[in-house]
C-alpha cells in the first residue's frame, strides 16, 4: 500500500524528531554511568574524560549535539504548530529547525576540534 503522506516534509520532520528523542533517551543511561564514575573516584573519571580526546569521540559529541539541537528545534516547531494559527510556512519552520540544528552542531564541532 502506497502512503503518499510519508513523502511529505512534515512527516519527515516528525520522524526526525521521534528518532532524535529515542536516541537521546538511549544516551541518558550512558551519561549517568559516566557521571557515577566521578562519585566512585577521580581516577576512573579522568580515564573516561581522557578518552574524549579521541577523534571518534569528538564526532560522537557532534552527533549528540546535533540530536539535541534537532530535537529542541523540532519541539519548538511543534509548539508553533500547536499555538500559532495555521500558516503555509510550517514546512519552512521544519526546514529551519534542521538548518539551525546543523548550524549549531557544526559550530560546536569546530570548537571541539
Amino acid at each position: 500500500m502506497i502512503r503518499p503522506h510519508r513523502n511529505h516534509p512534515l512527516w519527515i520532520a516528525f520522524i526526525i524528531h521521534r528518532i532524535s528523542g529515542v536516541a537521546l533517551a538511549l544516551f541518558l543511561p550512558v551519561h549517568f554511568w559516566v557521571l557515577s564514575q566521578a562519585v566512585g573516584g577521580g581516577a576512573e573519571l579522568d580515564r573516561l574524560l581522557s578518552w574524549t580526546d579521541n577523534p571518534l569521540a569528538k564526532l560522537a559529541e557532534f552527533g549528540l549535539v546535533f540530536l539535541l539541537a534537532v530535537h529542541m528545534f523540532g519541539g519548538l516547531r511543534l509548539l508553533a504548530l500547536e499555538w500559532l494559527p495555521w500558516s503555509p510556512r510550517h514546512k519552512t519552520y521544519a526546514t529551519g529547525a534542521v538548518a539551525a540544528s546543523i548550524f549549531f552542531s557544526t559550530l560546536f564541532f569546530f570548537q571541539a576540534v
